[in-house]
């Protein structure tokens, strides 16, 4: 498994380490599970786009970038919840990994910190997602999930990329790549470590190469 995750769709240029063989294993053995907890995610992603459009209500340019974003997010979550209710799975509460947790803790709180900071956390996630999918789309045995995580992936890929555009056209390129470098290590660790439970595996659980040894 662990050579499959050497395809160029498994690499994200904004992470700093790939996922494991490992966190595929598990959450292609509970596809419901990763399932439910996408359609979290996508509701979520929408909740930042608009906390940043109300948090930030006189950059215009913010606001119409990052409607149109929470727009798509909300369709997204709505055909992960179409393809539940499809299948008789009802939309329930899981317990979320301290990953989303970790990745805002690392946000500063002064202005304009605050601003690359959020900028660079939602990009971050937004690109682990798009790896992950990726390898569901890849690897997944289940042909409507690979349908699904397949046509997701130009957005995800879009999603990164305008938090970038945005973290770059205010603060430069040196200063966003500097913080991006900061929060990536940190993103990193909020995913590294063992699963407690095969019933805690998410979108965003834990399962990442640790350096230098190309092993899970």
């Amino acid at each position: 498994m662990t050579a499959l995750l050497t395809s160029p769709t498994a690499r994200v240029k904004w992470l700093a380490a790939p996922s494991s063989a490992a966190w595929l294993e598990q959450a292609l053995a509970h596809p419901e599970l990763v399932l439910i907890d996408h359609a979290h995610c996508e509701r979520k992603a929408a909740g930042v786009a608009l906390q940043l459009m109300f948090r930030y209500p006189s950059d215009a340019e913010l606001g119409a970038l990052l409607s149109p974003l929470a727009r798509e997010e909300l369709e997204h979550f709505e055909q992960v919840l179409q393809l539940l209710q499809g299948r008789g799975t009802p939309l329930r509460p899981l317990p979320a990994p301290a990953y989303g947790a970790t990745l805002t803790a690392a946000v500063r709180r002064g202005e304009p910190q605050r601003m690359l900071d959020s900028f660079l956390v939602a990009g971050l996630i937004e690109a682990r997602s798009h790896e992950r999918m990726a390898l569901l789309a890849a690897h997944s045995p289940d042909a409507a999930l690979r349908d699904l995580y397949g046509t997701l992936l130009a957005s995800e890929a879009r999603h990164f990329g305008l938090y970038w555009l945005l973290a770059e056209g205010r603060y430069g390129r040196e200063v966003t790549v500097a913080r991006l470098e900061e929060l990536a290590a940190v993103e990193v660790q909020a995913l590294s470590g063992e699963l407690a439970s095969v019933e805690a595996v998410r979108m965003h659980s834990v399962g990442v190469e640790r350096a230098g040894s190309g092993t899970p």
